[in-house]
C-alpha cells in the first residue's frame, strides 16, 4: 500500500459516522457469531450422532451378536448329546437356540439396516448356520428318540467342519462389531475433544470481541463525549474562551464543532451583552437618582404647600366667620369659593402624599388576617355607611403575608367607591368574594351601583383621571390609582370586570406573600420632612 492510499483510506475511516462505526461493529459481530455458532452446532450435532451411533447400534449390535453366538453354541450342544444319547431333554435346548436365533438375527437385522458391510457378516453367519442345521441339526433332530442317532456317528466329521465354518462366521462378525465400536468411540472421543476446543475458542473469541467493543465504545464515543463535556464544563464554569477540540466520528465532531460555534457566538453575544449592561447600570443609577430626587421634591413640595394653604384656609375661614353677611352677596360668595379651593387643595396634597407612600413608608410585611382588615376598616367607615344604608357582605378571608396598613387603605378606598357611586334612590349593596386560583388568591368586590363604561375600564386607574365633575362626586381622583399600586407592590393585578353590567365588579389577585426585591424604605431627608411640623 502506497502512502497516498494509506492517507486516503485513513480520511475515509475518519469521515464515518458513530452510527456507521456501530453498524459496521455490530455486522462484524454477527458474522464471527455466526461462523462461531455454526461450528459449534456442527460440532455438536456431530458429537451428538456418533454419541448415538455408540450407544444405540455398535454397542447393542456386539451385545446381540454375542447372544447370537450363544444361541448357536446350545443348538450345537443339545444336538450332539441327542445325537450321542438319544435322551429327549437334549432336545430343549436345540429348540430354545432356535428360537432365540431367531430373535437374535432379526433385531441385529434392524439394528445394522443402515449397515451393508455388517449385514454382509450377519447374512454369512445365517448361512453357515443354515448349512449345520440343514445337513447335521435338523436329520439327527428328525431321529426317533431313546438310542443314539447313527448319523451323529456317520457325519461326525462333517459336522464339526460345518460348525466350526460357523464359529469362524460368527467370529468374523463380532471381530468386525467390536472393531466397529472401537473407532466409533474413539470418533465420538476425538469428535469431544474438537468440541471443547472450539467452545473454547467460542469463548476466547467472544471475550476478546466484548473488549474490542468496549474499548471501541470508549475510544470512540465514550472518550470524545467526556471531553467533550469537560469542555463544555470549563465554558459553563466561565471560561469561555475556552476552545472545544473535535474528536471522535465525524458527527461527534461535527457536533464539537457547532458548540463550540455556538460558544464563539456567546463570547461575542456576551461582549455585546456587557457593554449593554453596563449603560443600563449607567442610566438605572441614573434613574434612581432622579426618582429619589423626584420623591424628595414632592415630600418637601408637599410640606412647603401645607404651611401656607393653611394660612389661607384659616385667614379665608376666619374672614368668613367675621365678616360673613357684613358685605355683598357676591363678596360672601367668593370667601365660599375660596374656603372649598383651600379644603379640596388640602385633601388632595393628602391623598398625593399616601399615594406616593405606597411601596415606600408603608412596607411591614407581616402575618394579615384580611377578616380583621375589612372589618377596621368597615368600622372606620361605618358613619357613611349608615347614612347611605349600605349592606356589606364578604365570604370568608384568607390569611396573607403583606402590608396591613396599605390592605386597609386597599378596602377603604374600593367599598368607599361602591358606597360613593350608589344608584339614586337604591341602597348599595356590595360583596366581597375571594378564592384561591393557582398560587394566587383572586378577590372580587361587586356592587349595585352605577357602573363604569367598558371604554373608560382602564382610564379609571390612571392617577388624576375622573369620569365626573367635582359637583357630581367629591374626590381627588387618586383612590384607584392608589389601590392599583398597592396590589402591584403585592405581586398581583387589578381591573375592571367588563361582563358584569349590574354595577361594578373589581377583581384583583394578591399573592400569598409579597415578590422579593428590594424595599424602598424613606429618605432620611424624606423621613425628616415628614417629621416636621409645618411651619
Amino acid at each position: 500500500m502506497t502512502g497516498d492510499e494509506g492517507r486516503s483510506r485513513t480520511r475515509g475511516l475518519s469521515a464515518w459516522t458513530t452510527r456507521r462505526w456501530l453498524r459496521v461493529g455490530v455486522a462484524a459481530s454477527l458474522v464471527v457469531l455466526a461462523v462461531l455458532g455454526s461450528a459449534g452446532a456442527y460440532v455438536l450435532g456431530r458429537t451428538e450422532t456418533l454419541s448415538s451411533d455408540l450407544v444405540d447400534v455398535r454397542s447393542p449390535a456386539l451385545t446381540v451378536a454375542i447372544r447370537l453366538e450363544a444361541a448357536v453354541l446350545n443348538q450345537e450342544t443339545g444336538i450332539r448329546g441327542y445325537g450321542l444319547t438319544g435322551k429327549q431333554e437334549f432336545i430343549t435346548p436345540y429348540e430354545q437356540g432356535i428360537t432365540e436365533q431367531k430373535a437374535n438375527s432379526d433385531q441385529l437385522t434392524g439394528l445394522l439396516r443402515d449397515d451393508p458391510d455388517r449385514l454382509k457378516d450377519l447374512k454369512a453367519v445365517q448361512d453357515a448356520v443354515e448349512t449345520w442345521q440343514e445337513r447335521i441339526a435338523r436329520p439327527i433332530a428328525a431321529a426317533a428318540p431313546g438310542s443314539p442317532s447313527p448319523l451323529a456317528t456317520e457325519r461326525a466329521a462333517e459336522g464339526k467342519a460345518a460348525f466350526d465354518d460357523v464359529r469362524a462366521a460368527l467370529d468374523s462378525q463380532q471381530e468386525r462389531l467390536r472393531a466397529d465400536r472401537v473407532k466409533a468411540r474413539d470418533d465420538l472421543m476425538s469428535t469431544m475433544t474438537l468440541r471443547n476446543w472450539v467452545f473454547s475458542a467460542i469463548a476466547v473469541v467472544i471475550v476478546v470481541l466484548t473488549a474490542l467493543i468496549f474499548e471501541g465504545l470508549r475510544r470512540g464515543i465514550n472518550g470524545p463525549l467526556e471531553q467533550l463535556g469537560a469542555d463544555a464544563r470549563a465554558i459553563s464554569g466561565g471560561d469561555f474562551e475556552h476552545p472545544i477540540a473535535p474528536t471522535g466520528p465525524a458527527d461527534l465532531r461535527r457536533l464539537s464543532s457547532e458548540i463550540d460555534f455556538m460558544r464563539r457566538r456567546l463570547v461575542r453575544e456576551l461582549a455585546v451583552s456587557e457593554e449593554t449592561r453596563l449603560r443600563l447600570d449607567a442610566q438605572t443609577a441614573d434613574l434612581q437618582r432622579s426618582n429619589a430626587e423626584l420623591e424628595q421634591f414632592a415630600y418637601v413640595a408637599s410640606h412647603d404647600l401645607q404651611e401656607p394653604l393653611r394660612k389661607v384656609s384659616s385667614f379665608t375661614q376666619l374672614l368668613q366667620r367675621r365678616y360673613g353677611g357684613q358685605l355683598d352677596s357676591r363678596a360672601d360668595q367668593y370667601i365660599d369659593f375660596a374656603v372649598d379651593g383651600a379644603n379640596r387643595m388640602q385633601i388632595l396634597i393628602n391623598d398625593l402624599l399616601d399615594f406616593s407612600r405606597v411601596g415606600r413608608l408603608h412596607n411591614t410585611h407581616q402575618s394579615v388576617d384580611l377578616d380583621k382588615v375589612l372589618e377596621r376598616t368597615l368600622s372606620t367607615m361605618s358613619v357613611g355607611i349608615e347614612e347611605a344604608g349600605a349592606t356589606i357582605t364578604h365570604d370568608p378571608l384568607p390569611t396573607l403575608v403583606a402590608d396591613p396598613t396599605q390592605l386597609g387603605m386597599l378596602w377603604q378606598n374600593l367599598i368607599g367607591n361602591a358606597v360613593k357611586f350608589r344608584r339614586p334612590g337604591e341602597a348599595p349593596k356590595i360583596h366581597v368574594t375571594a378564592d384561591r386560583e393557582g398560587e394566587l388568591w383572586r378577590f372580587t368586590v361587586t356592587d349595585n351601583g352605577i357602573g363604569i363604561a367598558p371604554e373608560y375600564a382602564d382610564k379609571i386607574f390612571v392617577i388624576f383621571q375622573r369620569l365626573h365633575t367635582k359637583d357630581a362626586y367629591s374626590g381627588s381622583g387618586i383612590g384607584l390609582a392608589m389601590c392599583k399600586k398597592i396590589v402591584e407592590f403585592h405581586g398581583g393585578t387589578i381591573a375592571v370586570d367588563p361582563a358584569y353590567h349590574d354595577g361594578a365588579r373589581f377583581t384583583f389577585t394578591l399573592a400569598p406573600r409579597p415578590p422579593e426585591g428590594p424595599g424602598t424604605s424613606a429618605t432620611p431627608e424624606a423621613t425628616r420632612s415628614e417629621a416636621e411640623p409645618a411651619r
